[in-house]
């Protein structure tokens, strides 16, 4: 029979390739099982939070196995290949060799203390084979401890105790009312307390039993101080008062002045905004960027295409060609479509955009979104918004209509506000704020002229989108809304 040994195999671990790291993603294998490496040869491409990094082995030989497929997070300390340093032909082969009929005996050898165990970092400490020392007193024979015991009892002098012929010391000294060896061993085998004679006939001529006395001496030892103290008046004790639960004042009833206030119960639309707002405020990390824009050119083609004929009936306004360029930025940038899953810890991108329109009601603040935005022509665009709109004015909106958003805008301008930091719909990555627009002084073909200007606000969650996509995709709206004609090349 032949076994194959391991000790030629080495097992490469997956570094700490940042600052306290925990795992790292395997993008990509560059070696294969049998491949040859050699010493700094990039074998893998990791990525971390942090960035994507190739990583080196750091032996020679040959690649036994790979342990984890691309596309796998892997915990830092955790081997991810083995190599076969011999090169895949230096594994020891060893066959079993008949054992003889009647053996030698061998001569007894001294037992050998364990050898080291290996440790992460150093040698290791090697295993003590020393016995702990026996203790003292462990020995002592009974009748000397009966014998101790009984001259402590009849208070006498002398020395006590001999050695015991096993090297446990028992002797104590001379001398009247010196403590007997181990005081401890002596209150364990009997029950009588320990005083020293002087205190015993104390104790005795005043009437006080020792066992009802707390020592204060060492080792447990009766003093004349506490037989004393025994004998000595007790300090009247106060009775416990009786404890009572503490009355607590009721909380006053809510009072308002019905003349000059009003209470409103927050319920259904409101109530849901408000719980949906603080969870998004308080779950995404938001991030709002601004940008003042020029949109004198925006605001003339809205008004030639009020006269064509295929937008007639429709609601066109600056908001329809804002809603247009805001889908056109996403068709360019389409990452910041997505959603977080926390559950899943996955990233959801979106292919397809249903765009949301926050909208002022009677019954509070609604976002209904248009679905399939995406694929609307401006015509059909301008309807949808027209619905919207209406349907919401009127409390009509079903919940239907107000589910599923992937990006939304925000018309703050309508109420004479320049700009504002929207806060992100649950659920979404964006949302675009359009400010008031105003006649304002604004440099144009290098000279001062009265341009219609406004300004953009794009919040975003910064888990989906960092900083560079949400400028992009601001910087896109922002450049259609002065150049209109983008929405033909960019389209």
């Amino acid at each position: 029979m032949t076994t194959m040994t391991d000790a030629s195999v080495r097992e490469f671990k997956m570094p700490d390739v940042g600052e306290g790291l925990t795992e790292a993603e395997i993008l990509k294998w560059y070696v294969q099982p049998g491949d040859t490496v050699t010493d700094g040869q990039v074998v893998c491409e990791v990525e971390t939070a942090k960035a994507a990094v190739e990583l080196p082995i750091p032996y020679n030989g040959v690649v036994r196995s790979l342990h984890f497929a691309e596309g796998t997070t892997v915990d830092v300390g955790t081997s991810i290949i083995a190599v076969d340093v011999t090169g895949g032909t230096g594994a020891a082969v060893e066959a079993e060799a008949p054992v003889p009929a009647e053996a030698p005996r061998a001569a007894p050898e001294e037992a050998k203390p364990p050898a080291r165990q290996p440790v992460l970092v150093g040698y290791g400490v090697a295993v003590s084979s020393t016995k702990r020392r026996p203790r003292k007193g462990a020995d002592i024979p009974a009748q000397e401890v009966a014998a101790a015991v009984q001259h402590e009892l009849n208070g006498h002098s002398g020395q006590v105790g001999t050695n015991n012929g096993h090297g446990a010391l028992t002797s104590t000294g001379t001398g009247t009312g010196m403590a007997l060896p181990g005081q401890a061993l002596l209150a364990a085998v009997t029950d009588r307390p320990l005083a020293k004679p002087p205190v015993r006939k104390l104790a005795k001529d005043l009437g006080v039993d020792l066992a009802t006395v707390t020592p204060s001496g060492p080792d447990g030892v009766i003093t004349r101080e506490d037989v004393h103290a025994a004998v000595a008046p007790a300090a009247p004790v106060a009775p416990e008062p009786v404890r009572t639960a503490p009355v607590v004042p009721a909380a006053p009833a809510a009072t308002y002045d019905g003349a000059r206030e009003t209470r409103v119960p927050v319920r259904g639309v409101r109530k849901a905004t408000a719980a949906a707002m603080v969870g998004s405020a308080f779950t995404a990390p938001h991030v709002t960027e601004f940008v003042t824009v020029d949109v004198t050119r925006t605001l003339k083609l809205v008004e030639e295409l009020k006269q064509d004929k295929e937008m007639q009936g429709l609601r066109v306004n600056p908001l329809l060609l804002i809603a247009k360029a805001l889908l056109v930025a996403i068709k360019r940038h389409p990452d910041i479509n997505a959603s977080w899953d926390e559950a899943n810890q996955e990233i959801v991108l979106k292919h397809y955009v249903n765009l949301g329109i926050a909208a002022a009601t009677p019954r509070g603040l609604i976002v209904p979104n248009i679905k399939d935005a995406h694929d609307k022509t401006l015509p059909q665009l301008a309807e949808a918004l027209g619905e919207l709109v209406s349907t919401a004015r009127d409390g009509k909106t079903s919940p239907g209509a107000m589910q599923g958003g992937t990006v939304t805008i925000t018309n703050v301008g309508v109420f004479g506000v320049d700009t504002g930091t929207p806060i992100l719909p649950p659920g979404e990555a964006a949302i675009l704020a359009i400010g008031s627009i105003k006649l304002q002084p604004w440099v144009h073909k290098g000279k001062v002229k009265p341009r219609q200007v406004t300004t953009l606000a794009l919040s975003f969650d910064h888990r989906l989108v960092d900083g560079e996509l949400g400028s992009k995709v601001l910087a896109d709206v922002a450049a259609i809304l002065e150049q209109p004609k983008k929405l033909i090349t960019w389209a």
